[in-house]
């Protein structure tokens, strides 16, 4: 869950009401930026931005009650650094223009394939590199390509026309044979 404009407790109030549908539906639930509400809330992760508090930190007082998930913009150190604190996935972007974050930082899509070859030397269960940004689904095929093991969609899923369509599609890149 990502929103950034609205006050704690309402984001509080959302994230419940949000965290009760993922349990029903049986999807997991990362929370943007706070570990402690994410904490509190028995959600399944969170989401670390570099402003976010520092992985290791979180990691060391969460344990391995959290999925702790973390930005790395376009910089593969920043990753090999995360990944050493204990990330459980990292993520990169904006890997296209984004409507969401216009002045992102941009992280071209080859960042992914280097990304998954630090990921793929590390002991199962390998730690996910997920991309960000200006995703839709006519863009997605070539970002799983490139290596990202998942997606993050907002404008490219919930301003599409039919939203379950452009899940659909997007979820597809990686359950066929």
């Amino acid at each position: 869950m990502r929103r950034k404009t609205v006050s704690l407790p309402f984001k509080h109030q959302q994230a419940i009401a949000v965290r009760d549908v993922c349990r029903e539906l049986g999807v997991v639930f990362i929370l943007n930026d706070h570990w402690r509400l994410a904490q509190e809330l028995g959600a399944d992760g969170v989401h670390l931005g570099r402003e976010d508090g520092d992985l290791a930190l979180v990691r060391q007082s969460v344990g391995d009650s959290l999925l702790i998930g973390a930005s790395c913009y376009d910089d593969i150190g920043r990753a090999r650094d995360l990944l050493d604190a204990g990330a459980d996935y990292i993520a990169f972007g904006a890997v296209h223009p984004s409507p969401t974050k216009p002045q992102a930082v941009r992280a071209p899509l080859s960042l992914l394939g280097e990304a998954r070859t630090l990921t793929d030397a590390l002991p199962a269960p390998r730690p996910a590199v997920v991309a960000i940004g200006g995703i839709t689904p006519d863009n997605a095929g070539a970002v799983a390509e490139a290596g990202a093991d998942a997606l993050a969609l907002i404008s490219g899923l919930f301003e599409a026309p039919d939203v379950e369509a452009a899940a659909r599609a997007c979820s597809a890149l990686y359950t066929q044979a």
